[in-house]
């Protein structure tokens, strides 16, 4: 006897998960601001730095006024309990990384164009997907292998590794600072239950901290301009940091990441308004070898992400 079959029942859609909603053009607009205002940052950071006022002062003056929007977004978003944390450690290796990465980019910035230190740090992306193969053991295909050789002959083109073109210390600087920055990156990512203003907040905290340390031994009296340029330069990183952050939040990483390239567009404009500089056609053209592989990697990463099969981007 052959039993009647069932009637077909419609699938039920999955539940909604607890996220904000997804707004990709908001969430480029974001990040095209973030970079707006990490351009404006560098070039106070050169300006003043120009000016007489040593790095680590203005480390602390970037850091101690980054408090003021981090604390007004915490306010009217999470709440101050975000700024609780069980990971002290792993803020603590993230925060020291960080500042690492910051003075050698600050220090970058007053020997190198503003053009070249910020194309500079685009290698940033090559040097975290190899310290995700060394130090999280993660299985880095050849795909990926393969952006970064092609990125860093990218790097090669920039630098102008022959003599008399090449500003050894500003070069080794920068690179410092991508590699930082990379390191920071890997550090974060080893933190999956942080949230992203409690972060931000350690960070500005041991940046402080480390440009009052370091101020003290060379404390330099700022005049006016540059006492309101160091603050503004303050106010403008931390407003470019939430920014990053609310991308983020409002959109897909790999909607929003290849805009951090368009840095190097308003570096370009700020660079020629207040020194006239114009970039050489090496940097330009290594800075976009640097940029495809990057966004090469990551998309890779977001394939290998989204794929089921064991096979390794």
């Amino acid at each position: 006897m052959t039993l009647p079959k069932p009637p077909a029942v419609s699938p039920s859609p999955p539940p909604a998960l607890d996220m904000p909603p997804q707004h990709n053009a908001l969430g480029i607009a974001y990040r095209v601001a973030a970079m707006a205002c990490m351009a404006v940052l560098a070039a106070i950071v050169k300006w003043t730095g120009q000016h007489g006022v040593p790095v680590f002062e203005i480390i602390a003056f970037r850091n101690i006024f980054a408090f003021v929007p981090l604390f007004l977004y915490v306010w009217r978003t999470t709440g101050f309990r975000v700024l609780r944390t069980q990971r002290p450690v792993g803020h603590l290796v993230r925060s020291g990384i960080g500042v690492i990465g910051m003075t050698c980019g600050f220090s970058a910035l007053q020997h190198l164009r503003l053009t070249e230190a910020t194309a500079l740090n685009f290698a940033s992306p090559l040097f975290m997907t190899a310290l995700s193969a060394l130090i999280l053991r993660e299985a880095v295909g050849w795909h990926r292998w393969g952006a970064v050789v092609v990125g860093f002959i990218g790097v090669l083109i920039m630098v102008r590794p022959e003599p008399g073109q090449m500003n050894l210390i500003g070069v080794a600087l920068a690179l410092g600072g991508a590699i930082s920055t990379a390191g920071a990156v890997v550090a974060i990512r080893q933190m999956a239950t942080e949230k992203g203003p409690t972060i931000v907040f350690y960070f500005t905290l041991a940046g402080a901290a480390l440009g009052l340390v370091g101020s003290a031994f060379h404390w330099v009296v700022p005049d006016a301009l540059t006492l309101s340029l160091l603050v503004v330069g303050g106010l403008v990183g931390g407003v470019g940091q939430l920014l990053l952050t609310e991308a983020l939040r409002v959109a897909p990483v790999g909607v929003v990441a290849p805009f951090d390239y368009i840095q190097l567009v308003w570096a370009t404009g700020l660079g020629f308004l207040i020194w006239g500089e114009l970039p050489h056609a090496a940097t330009l053209a290594g800075a976009l070898v640097v940029a495809a592989s990057g966004v090469y990697i990551l998309h890779r990463e977001l394939v290998r992400r989204r794929s089921a099969s064991p096979v390794i981007a």
